[in-house]
């Protein structure tokens, strides 16, 4: 092999090393940060394929996928200055390469040691504006709210997005504490008992003051109604009467006669006293009058 041949090989195997090293891959789970000469010349968040300057931009990558760091009996203070332990965890992830890198060196460690600091911070802050038994019970969502968005406006600063913090566990130190702890919890939920029931009866009371008013509204409504529907119906009635009275008022006499027999007389232990000479039984006296 002449010396020409080696130059060959050589160009070649230069060629291969330098197009291998033009070229990085992305993963879907990956950030890529692009250097040149230690200074920041572009940040690739889409997976794939991407391009740099062999032997002059360098390349580090990044988890992009949801972190999760727990912190197990961390103690902090009340407003009211006992002390209570909590275990909570607290998930983040990289939402900007660069900043991140600034703030972090891009170093896993102490990127934890600061996001450390700030969620305990924001717990610590949400625990010390509130009671006890506001923290174990009635505010407990509404703490770690406040403890979220307190420690998560810190972490955008190391270009950290945080994303939840949860509370897993509270414990008191000595058992002199939680004692105390429940029975001011029992004082409260009865205090809370009668607060409701007093409400209930409230309620109760304008339901049934309500109903009344629409009762009697109602009854109002149906009496009205009815004494127009009876004008209705004994105006009709003695309109038929009229008409009849004058088509033949003999009958019509007749007619009335037998009802009035039938109600004063439908009855065994009814007693009339008439004249015998009245008019009430001129039918029975005369049956052909009637026709």
């Amino acid at each position: 092999m002449n010396a020409r041949q080696l130059v060959v090989i050589a160009l070649a195997v230069l060629a291969a090393f330098l197009a291998s090293q033009s070229f990085y891959v992305v993963r879907e789970t990956e950030y890529a940060i692009r250097f040149r000469f230690r200074d920041i010349v572009g940040v690739d968040t889409t997976p794939g394929v991407h391009t740099k300057i062999p032997l002059i931009d360098s390349v580090q990558l990044f988890e992009k996928r949801v972190q999760t760091r727990e912190y197990p009996g961390e103690p902090f203070r009340t407003g009211e200055g006992n002390i209570l332990k909590v275990d909570y965890a607290a998930q983040w992830r990289i939402a900007d390469p660069a900043q991140y890198y600034r703030a972090t060196g891009g170093l896993t460690d102490v990127a934890s040691g600061r996001l450390d600091e700030i969620v305990r911070n924001g717990v610590k802050g949400a625990i010390a504006r509130r009671t006890l038994q506001q923290v174990v019970t009635v505010e407990r969502e509404e703490f770690v709210k406040d403890a979220l968005t307190a420690a998560a406006q810190s972490a955008k600063e190391l270009g950290i997005a945080l994303i939840d913090v949860r509370v897993k566990r509270t414990e008191f130190p000595d058992e002199g504490t939680s004692d105390a702890v429940f029975k001011r919890m029992a004082q409260e939920f009865r205090r809370q008992a009668a607060q409701l029931r007093a409400e209930g009866d409230e309620q109760a009371y304008k339901i049934k003051a309500d109903a009344d008013r629409q009762k009697t509204e109602i009854l109002a409504d149906a009496a009205r109604d009815a004494a127009r529907t009876r004008g209705e119906g004994d105006a009709e009635a003695a309109d038929i009467y009229a008409r009849a009275y004058q088509r033949n008022p003999e009958f019509y006499a007749f007619e009335r006669s037998l009802q009035a027999y039938v109600r004063a007389l439908g009855s065994d232990h009814d007693l009339l006293v008439l004249a015998p000479d009245g008019e009430f039984f001129k039918y029975l006296k005369q049956p052909g009058r009637g026709r």
